[in-house]
């Protein structure tokens, strides 16, 4: 009998049946409405994670002078753990404990993750990896419209949009079910507008590609709204109506003239105003923003200077119109709405307001007093550990930090400088590595769960297989913990239960799951939170309106010069997906290794050829990977993935002032080919 899942990778959460206990067969769902039976080639492959020679069934154990992997028992492991948690609390106090959570955890584990750390562990130190994924946009959403949800609509409006524009989104290859809405709305007559600093294969679908400076993306929308205005093409009634700071973000955005953001962002003046003429004639626009525009020091202006543009076309409410994000990891959405961020409780409370304090005090069983306040982001946790006023101890879950952190040498050497560090992983991962505990955890298909996808759907992922004798959930693994830590609080581990509990915790606020059971999930093909579409007649602000914010364009925290000349951006390929500890492991996707991609005018002058080996420096690291030259990406721009160990190792570590999101996106390096000097 096949059971109905969902693919372990992206937020689309694409819906999937398994056949077989052991070696289990990926078919399609086609009745699930988001994908609707398509996969990408990473979801057909999804059940090659299983079965592996690498797969992780004992707890491990490190000695660090010799660097043996020792198994154990789960008793000895756990008492290890424990012991090296106390041992940190009596040197440091809570805060000498910190936990880095994951954005693809289910939201059972993510609440658990959190209410662990606030009540058994009493710390304020824990944050997860979706601070580099999700947290501009998160930012920008809740300052303009009061709340956040990637998507305030379903997917399946961008084919009802006269046009779409990408920002910062290679959706065909991080998200490829999803592509077929492009095709869908250009079959209608609709149009299609990329930009981006590669031609990637998103590009191929779009009627006009633009291609900025890596990090100028906000000027290119300042001067949009610049010229919208010009045009008299903004909704006045709506903006009187439905917002407030209009005014001053009207006069902000005087002084950016087509041949001022043709300077900043290398995007001729003449595209710039045949964009805006689109957008002028268009009745409904939408607007979609990703990590390429994110993932920036100036991250969430960026996003509030696009949200500014479309609230002026009197769009967002309006359906098959609006603003939206695309959410990257597989629970991005549901990941930062139920604990697992510094300065959140569940349902998206803030950890600082005293009334969410007594509500989730109050079904947690403990004293609102009791519960830490805010603590560190997670770039400035990491860079916190084994220093005198930081943790001392950490506890991972669901991330691969020493593949995916920015400046990735500086954030391995913190966490070798821990007393202890325990990763539940189900592989051996760069980071479990290093680590001095590893506990082996179930995985996707061997657990049941909820997520939460880009679109604010909660989904149901159901169990298919028996997990290998040895292997604990994750949830078993926090409520040991926290048992052997006496605590006075309960931890479940059945998922149903905790989800159950997280519903009461959540409930009243601005993500409120109360309403929504396992059985709904089954019977509905997933359950939006706060209704299928936002915003339609009010938002969520107290007055019920948005508020435009005015921005200005700052540029890259780190900018090209004498010594490094050339623009560094990162990105995905089609076949792996985030670190890479799972994908790379399945045979049947392809793994070429690290790439670095530049254009040919930036190749002759290197004397670089297609598969010649190019080594690429910033002021933080250096990586070495095979040429490969291309037409599709800008001559000042080099590109190179991150699934591999070294793309990171090269990124800035400059956090946006707003979402302390690292700036992932742009750095300035240098180029040189091996061997020739």
């Amino acid at each position: 009998m096949a059971t109905e899942t969902h693919c372990p990778y992206c937020s689309l959460q694409c819906g999937m049946r398994l056949t077989g206990r052991r070696a289990p067969e990926v078919s399609a769902w086609e009745e699930f409405p988001v994908n609707q039976g398509a996969l990408c080639r990473k979801g057909w492959a999804a059940a090659g994670l299983y079965g592996g020679r690498e797969r992780l069934t004992s707890p491990l154990v490190r000695d660090r002078e010799t660097g043996e992997w020792s198994a154990v028992t789960w008793d000895d492991a756990l008492d290890r753990v424990v012991a090296g948690i106390r041992a940190a609390q009596a040197a440091k106090g809570p805060d000498g404990v910190a936990v880095f959570g994951g954005g693809g955890l289910t939201n059972e584990k993510a609440y658990a993750l959190g209410k662990l750390a606030r009540v058994a562990l009493g710390t304020s130190q824990i944050d997860y990896n979706g601070r580099w994924c999700m947290s501009s946009a998160a930012s920008a959403g809740i300052r303009a419209f009061g709340l956040d949800r990637g998507l305030p609509f379903p997917l399946a409006d961008v084919e009802e949009t006269d046009v779409l524009v990408l920002v910062g989104s290679n959706l065909a290859e991080t998200m490829p079910p999803a592509a077929r809405h492009l095709d869908r709305l250009r079959a209608r007559g609709g149009r299609v507008v990329v930009i981006d600093p590669r031609r990637t294969p998103t590009a191929d679908r779009a009627d006009l590609v633009l291609q900025p400076v890596p990090g100028t993306d906000l000027a290119l929308a300042l001067g949009l709204l610049h010229l919208l205005v010009a045009a008299g093409a903004v909704d006045e009634g709506y903006l009187a109506a439905r917002t407030t700071g209009w005014a001053a973000v009207k006069e902000s955005v005087a002084p950016w003239w087509p041949e001022r953001v043709e300077r900043v962002t290398g995007i001729e003046a003449s595209q710039v105003r045949e964009l805006a003429e689109v957008l002028a004639g268009s009745p409904r626009v939408m607007v979609l923003t990703a990590r390429g525009a994110e993932q920036h020091s100036t991250g969430s202006d960026t996003v509030l200077a696009w949200i500014n543009l479309v609230l002026a076309l009197g769009m967002v409410g309006k359906r098959g119109a609006g603003y939206g994000c695309l959410t990257g990891q597989g629970n991005g959405q549901g990941g930062r709405e139920h604990g697992q961020k510094a300065d959140q409780l569940p349902g998206y409370r803030r950890i600082d307001d005293p009334a969410a304090r007594a509500h989730v005090a109050g079904v947690w069983g403990v004293d609102p007093d009791s519960l830490p306040g805010p603590g560190r982001s997670a770039y400035e946790l990491l860079d916190a550990c084994g220093a005198d006023d930081g943790p001392s101890a950490m506890l991972v879950l669901g991330s691969n930090i020493v593949v995916s952190a920015p400046n990735a040498t500086r954030v391995t050497e913190r966490l070798e400088a821990l007393d202890l560090l325990v990763v539940c992983d189900v592989v051996m991962s760069e980071t479990a590595a290093i680590a001095d505990v590893v506990l082996p955890v179930t995985q996707w298909a061997e657990e049941t769960g909820t997520m939460t996808n880009l679109e604010g759907r909660v989904v149901l992922r159901q169990k298919a297989i028996t997990p290998p004798s040895g292997v604990r959930s994750d949830l078993e693994v926090i409520a040991g913990i926290a048992e052997r830590l006496g605590s006075t609080a309960t931890f479940a581990t059945d998922p149903e239960e905790v989800f159950a509990e997280l519903g009461r915790a959540s409930a009243g606020g601005p993500a409120d799951y109360s309403t929504i059971t396992y059985d709904r999930i089954r019977d509905e093909g997933g359950v939006f939170w706060g209704g299928e579409r936002l915003f339609a007649s009010s938002f969520a602000h107290p007055d019920g309106r948005a508020r435009m914010l005015t921005v200005e364009h700052r540029g890259a925290a780190e900018v090209p010069d004498d010594d490094y000349p050339v623009h560094l951006t990162t990105g995905r390929v089609l076949a792996q997906y985030q670190s890479g500890a799972q994908t790379r492991r399945v045979r049947d996707l392809p793994d070429g290794g690290p790439f670095v991609e530049l254009h040919p005018l930036l190749a002759g002058r290197l004397g670089l050829a297609t598969g010649e080996a190019v080594q690429v420096s910033t002021r933080r690291g250096t990586m070495t990977a095979p040429a490969r030259v291309v037409t599709t990406i800008r001559p000042d721009t080099v590109f190179v993935p991150f699934h591999w160990v070294g793309a990171n190792r090269l990124t800035n570590d400059a956090l946006d002032p707003a979402s302390r999101m690292p700036e992932f996106k742009v750095c300035a390096a240098r180029l040189a080919a091996v061997g020739r000097g």
